[in-house]
């Protein structure tokens, strides 16, 4: 490891809560810059790229008092931001670039944020694996319950499954929300979901089930009213959360490459 290198780990922090973070003081001198008003002007900077991103800037830059030492012993407090591995790297592009260390820093939080994508995507298909195989449980159990209802031909089933969907997906039913998802023919929508969209289909099948037996619904008609319905609560609680309806979620890599994958990694570590 470089000295420069050594340079930004060794001003790296920890809160009580172990999360890491970097003062803007500490960072500022390690940049050369020798007032602290210009580096500033960087920090803002990258705040504003921060939030043109789509991220939440204040979960990145976090306004701060900090005890800075003026000479002879003495200390006094001065404004700082305490700053996330993703804010430095903001920073990092957006500080002088004729500084050597400048360049230093720059290669070293592109390798660590990218490192720290590399984790939030293992994370993500770690959750899609697990809600897409609770996903398949419970449509065989919701599809147990619909036939007890009544729902028993497989066209009739199909009928019944898009009607969850339109309660859910603001109308669209499963072809519609096929094509809007830019999908081929041969690709099944659930297979192309992230975490969220899954767990909010999930939610819905896991409530519909519960819906037609608990009110003991008979009846195709009943039936697919009964999931649309639920389809649609659903819909409306991610609305009044704020959250992003699941037909804007973009559709992801195919689960079966996921669930290939897993499968490898599992053969892997036995045969060693």
């Amino acid at each position: 490891m470089s000295h420069e290198i050594t340079s930004f780990e060794s001003i790296r922090r920890t809160n009580p809560a172990g999360i890491e973070y970097w003062s803007s003081r500490d960072f500022a001198k390690v940049l050369g810059y020798v007032n602290y008003r210009h580096f500033q002007a960087v920090i803002e900077k990258a705040r504003a790229a921060c939030s043109n991103s789509g991220q939440p800037v204040e979960d990145h830059f976090v306004g701060t008092d900090q005890m800075v030492e003026i000479g002879s012993g003495a200390q006094r407090s001065l404004k700082a931001v305490m700053m996330s591995r993703y804010a430095c790297y903001l920073v990092i592009q957006n500080a002088d670039p004729a500084k050597e260390i400048v360049a230093h820093g720059q290669t070293y939080f592109a390798i660590q944020t990218r490192r720290q994508e590399l984790s939030d995507e293992e994370l993500e298909a770690q959750r899609r694996l697990a809600i897409r195989s609770e996903l398949k449980k419970h449509n065989s159990q919701l599809a147990d319950a619909a036939k007890d209802a009544g729902v028993v031909e497989p066209q009739d089933y199909a009928i019944f499954q898009n009607h969850g969907y339109m309660g859910l997906y603001g109308g669209l039913g499963a072809q519609e929300i096929h094509r809007q998802k830019g999908l081929k023919k041969s690709q099944q929508i659930l297979d192309h979901m992230g975490s969220t969209e899954l767990a909010a289909n999930l939610f819905r099948a896991t409530q519909a089930e519960d819906k037609l037996r608990r009110e003991q619904i008979t009846g195709k008609e009943k039936a697919n009213r009964a999931h649309r319905e639920v389809g649609e609560k659903v819909r409306q609680t991610i609305q009044e959360l704020g959250g992003t309806m699941p037909e804007k979620l973009p559709s992801v890599e195919s689960i079966k490459t996921l669930e290939s994958k897993a499968r490898k990694g599992l053969k892997d570590g036995t045969e060693k």
